[in-house]
Formats: structure tokens, C-alpha cells, sequence
């Protein structure tokens, strides 16, 4: 690969000065090899010189020609080589260079841009995790994207991921759950009820109500209300769990496990980590509550694990929890919060710190979704006067557009998502605009066909490759050699929005290209080479929508 081969040239280039005294030894530091902005600046640069300078005592770009007199292209890959103020050294690649790695990318195909850096570690990413009361709103839509995402990049690059939703399915809300869901269960049988002050109001409850009485008959019109409640707990919260799952997967995201947070308590674990804390004088009773030590773990203050009324806290029932994990043979744990848990993450590291396990746990935390439409606020649902849920926002501008816009922005950013625009066939919905590209490329394909053309041709000879040296050709290639490093850069920061942004400039590339080349034509040699780099472009798009679980539509 191109930047990966660019930058050990550049590492045995400064190794090679060190040792002729031209520089002096030192651990080079972490240097980006990006493409340029300007085409000028050749295809490739680095800021390796300007990051030494300090260390180095010499100015940027004099160390930028030091690393270029000792850079060793003894295979002529290279065909010009240069300083550029304040420092940089560009690269322009040699023809030759950029067809043998078009070969390459035909020849990966579907597995072109994956990676074993994570060597089949165990990793957990935990997302979405709504409460079971009620339906998924659209910031867990955004989470769902978002998680789906990150665990397909981590896949990538090699790392073996369960995808994990947790369910708070214990405490306070459940019993206030079932309460809501009794009282309009009987309000439907015609009792005059007082509604719980604190009652889950959603039109959704009056459904979940309607669903149950449907099944039920009024059989459970005439028992204590405590055996109903229980009842009505359990068929209400299987029923809410079902349709998360189902709405989930219609979207695309699969969990591997679903875990119960009611089931730490059922067999112990609960118990067994507050052992654990007192037995390591990591918690202690104060005020008839118990706290923990998190104070020891750079954590502003100790936190309450059991409040003096005996009832355990939340910050409890995740110490188990992710003890568990950790017992599942979680290597590394990512969980994705909202940005009301930003406050959380301090205590969860300390309390991961405490039972042996610091830096195991990840928290990306995320910020809002702002839905519009064609520009306008969007504060109610029109079919019920309430929120606007996810499963309506899925059911109006379907999968792949919902998936797409959630990852155009990153997770640290708020997000403006319009419906009109999600919508619209036209190149100004950029997930219409990417999938047309694929879709285009595919009735090219199929063209070649109906005139006879082998398209299946694997690797044209090396003189028909040389046939691609118009500047739209060479553009499009060259931003298809971004991909593999950039599937590795966005896992490690896990950022798959910046695939979105990539898609849209290759497609817009390509775009252009069709637009001023023939792909077919009389000339079979050219419409073989071009029908090559084509079918190159089509894998890449085809491999980056995978990652983001959008589809690659063969028509539009």
C-alpha cells in the first residue's frame, strides 16, 4: 500500500542520515502522510520535518532535504520528490506505481482495506441500551448507527466484537412502568382510574395496554392489584423488548447479547462485587450508606454504592456489570452514553481502575440529533402530537438514509438531520449521490455485456494499464489508494463518520470522470483499462457502504 510504503521509506530515510551524522538520534514522532489539497503539492505529503525541527535544532526545511537526499526508491516507484515551505516533502507517484496498485485493489477485492492490527482480540461494544418502557427515540437511533459502524470498522482492522445491549430493566421505573400500563389497561375496561402522578403518559402505553387486553380478555380485571402489576410488568416489558428487537433489526443492528441488568441481582453478581470491594477496603459505611473509595482513583469525590434505605445505586449495578464483562473475556470494553452521562465517565473509570482493570473501559459520549424538515424544526410527531419516534423516522425515509445521516457528522458534534433532504433522489442527498455512483458503475457493467465485453477480466496487461493517464483517471485512482489507510485512521479514532466524507469525494470523483470519458467505446484496449479502474471504484464504495451497514444498490 501506498502510505504505509511512503512512510517506511521516510523512517529508513531518517535512520540512514542518523546514522551518517546528519541527524541526530531521537524516537521520531507520530507524522501524517496525507494527500495534499492542492495537486501541485504532488500526490502524497508528510510534516515528518516540521515535527522535528524543535528536537533537531534545524530549520523544517532543511531537515525536509536531508530525509530526501537518503531516501532509497531504488524501484523507481517515485517520479519527483520535493521540499516545500515551511517544511513539508511531497511525493508524486510514478505511473507504473499507481497501476501495479490498482492490480492489488482488484485482486483484495472484499477484503481490500481490512487489517489484522487487532490480532482477534475480544472487544465489546455496548450501544443504544434504552430504558425497556417505552419506544426508542431518535438520538438511540443515532447510538444504533453509530455503534453498528464502530464495531464493522474494529472488524476490520481485525478484532473480534460483540455488538451488547443492556437493558435497565430493574428498579424504580419498571414498577412505575407496569402502574402506567395497568391503569390505562383498565381505563380500557371502562374504570374510572386515577393516573399515577409520575405515570409514563405516551400514547405507547395506551397501545402496549390495548395489546394485552386483546390477549388477556378482561381476566385480570378483578385481581389485587399487586398480582397484576407483576403480571403487567413481565407481558409489557417482553412486549416493549420485542418490538426494540424488531425495529432494531429493520434497521440493520444485531445484537449478539442483550443483558439484563435485573439479572446481576438474581444471581448474586451484585452481592458478590460489594464483597469484593469491602474485602479490598475499597468501600465502607458512612451515614447508613455504603460508598466507595473512587476518591483514590482520580475521581473528584467517593461515590454511594447502597443509599441508607438499603437500595443498591446505579453506579453499583455497573461495577457488576462490567465485572462481568471483564469475566466474558472482554479485552477492551467501548460504551457509547449520551451526553447526560458525561458526568458518569470519571467515577466508571476510577471504579474500573479500583478492580484491577484501568484503560479496559472506553466512553465515547454523544451529542444530540436535531430533526428537521426541508429546514424547519421538527418538535411532534404529526400521527400521534408527541416526540417523534425512531421507528416513524425509519418508516419515512427508510435504512440506508437513516444510517447514512446519522454518521455524517461525528459523535462529538450535535447533529441536524433532515427528513426532506433524506429523501430526495438527487445529488444533493449525499447517500443518493454515493449509492448512484455504485449503481451507475453496475449498469456500465451491464452495457458490457449486452455488447460482448469480457467484464470479468481480473488484471489487464501491464500495456493496457498504461492506457490510464488522463488526469480524471489518475485522480479517481489515487483517492481509491485512501481507503486502506483510512479504514485503519478511523478505527483507531473511531470515526467512521470520515467515511461518509470519503464517499462523497470518490463519488464525486467519479461522477466526473464518467462525465468526461467514454467508459465503452470502439477503442476496446482503452474501454478494457477503463472498465477496470471502474470495476476498482465499484469495490471500494461497495466495501466502504458495508462498513457503515448502508446497501450498494446495482440500480436506481
Amino acid at each position: 500500500m501506498i502510505a504505509k510504503t511512503l512512510r517506511i521509506m521516510v523512517e529508513d530515510a531518517f535512520a540512514a542520515a542518523v546514522r551518517d551524522g546528519k541527524l541526530s538520534q531521537q524516537e521520531l514522532p507520530n507524522f501524517i502522510l496525507e494527500r495534499p489539497r492542492l495537486k501541485e503539492h504532488g500526490h502524497w505529503a508528510t510534516n515528518i520535518a516540521l515535527l522535528l525541527s524543535s528536537q533537531q535544532k534545524k530549520p523544517p526545511l532543511e531537515i525536509a532535504r536531508i530525509i530526501i537526499d537518503y531516501l532509497d526508491d531504488g524501484e523507481g516507484r517515485l517520479e519527483k520528490v520535493e521540499a516545500a515551505a515551511p517544511g513539508f516533502i511531497n511525493f508524486t507517484l510514478g505511473l507504473k506505481w499507481i497501476r501495479e496498485e490498482l492490480l492489488r485493489l482488484a485482486e483484495g477485492g472484499e477484503s481490500y482495506g481490512r487489517w489484522q492490527i487487532g490480532k482477534g482480540e475480544k472487544w465489546q461494544v455496548e450501544f443504544v441500551s434504552a430504558n425497556p418502557v417505552g419506544p426508542l427515540h431518535i438520538g438511540h437511533g443515532r447510538w444504533a448507527a453509530l455503534g453498528d459502524a464502530l464495531a464493522s470498522l474494529l472488524e476490520a482492522v481485525g478484532y473480534r466484537v460483540e455488538r451488547e445491549f443492556y437493558i435497565n430493566d430493574y428498579g424504580s421505573q419498571m414498577d412505575m412502568f407496569a402502574q402506567s400500563v395497568e391503569a390505562r389497561y383498565l381505563e380500557l375496561l371502562g374504570e374510572e382510574v386515577e393516573f399515577p402522578e409520575e405515570g409514563y403518559r405516551g400514547e405507547y402505553i395506551r397501545t402496549i395496554a390495548r395489546e394485552i387486553l386483546e390477549r388477556e380478555g378482561d381476566r385480570w380485571k378483578g385481581e389485587a392489584s399487586d398480582k397484576r402489576r407483576a403480571v403487567f410488568k413481565e407481558l409489557a416489558y417482553r412486549q416493549v423488548i420485542d418490538h426494540l428487537k424488531k425495529t432494531l433489526e429493520e434497521f440493520g443492528v444485531v445484537f449478539d447479547v442483550w443483558f439484563s441488568e435485573r439479572s446481576l441481582h438474581q444471581s448474586g453478581e451484585l452481592e458478590a462485587t460489594l464483597k469484593f470491594l469491602k474485602e479490598r477496603q475499597l468501600a465502607y459505611e458512612k451515614e447508613g450508606a455504603l460508598w466507595m473509595r473512587t476518591s483514590l482513583f482520580s475521581d473528584d469525590k467517593d461515590r454511594v454504592l447502597v443509599r441508607s434505605n438499603g437500595a443498591p445505586t446505579y453506579f453499583a449495578s455497573d461495577i457488576a456489570y462490567h465485572r462481568n464483562k471483564i469475566n466474558r473475556g472482554m479485552e477492551h470494553i467501548i460504551d457509547l452514553w449520551g451526553a447526560d452521562h458525561h458526568g458518569y465517565v470519571k467515577r466508571m473509570e476510577a471504579a474500573m481502575e479500583a478492580i484491577g482493570k484501568p484503560g479496559v473501559l472506553e466512553c465515547i459520549i454523544g451529542q444530540m440529533v436535531n430533526l428537521k424538515r426541508g429546514g424547519e424544526p421538527v418538535r411532534m410527531s404529526k400521527r400521534t402530537g408527541e416526540m417523534v419516534t425512531f421507528e416513524e423516522l425509519l418508516d419515512e425515509v427508510g435504512r440506508d438514509a437513516a444510517r447514512y445521516f446519522f454518521l455524517t457528522r461525528s459523535h462529538d458534534s450535535a447533529l441536524d438531520f433532515d427528513i426532506e433532504l433524506a429523501k430526495e433522489q438527487s445529488q444533493n442527498n449525499p447517500v443518493y449521490y454515493v449509492q448512484y455512483a455504485h449503481a451507475r458503475i453496475c449498469s456500465i457493467l451491464r452495457y458490457g455485456v449486452e455488447r460482448g465485453i469480457d467484464v470479468e477480466e481480473q488484471a489487464p496487461p501491464p500495456h493496457i494499464l498504461e492506457l490510464l493517464a488522463t488526469e480524471e483517471e489518475l485522480d479517481l485512482a489515487l483517492k481509491l489508494f485512501e481507503y486502506e489507510e483510512l479504514v485503519r485512521d478511523c478505527a483507531l479514532d473511531r470515526a467512521p463518520h470520515r467515511l461518509t466524507y470519503y464517499l462523497e469525494e470518490l463519488a464525486g470523483l467519479f461522477h466526473y470522470f464518467y462525465t468526461k470519458h467514454r467508459v465503452i467505446s470502439e477503442d476496446l484496449e482503452l474501454t478494457r483499462a477503463r472498465l477496470f479502474l471502474v470495476k476498482c471504484t465499484r469495490h471500494v464504495i461497495r466495501n466502504c457502504l458495508e462498513i457503515l451497514g448502508v446497501s450498494a444498490p446495482e440500480s436506481m
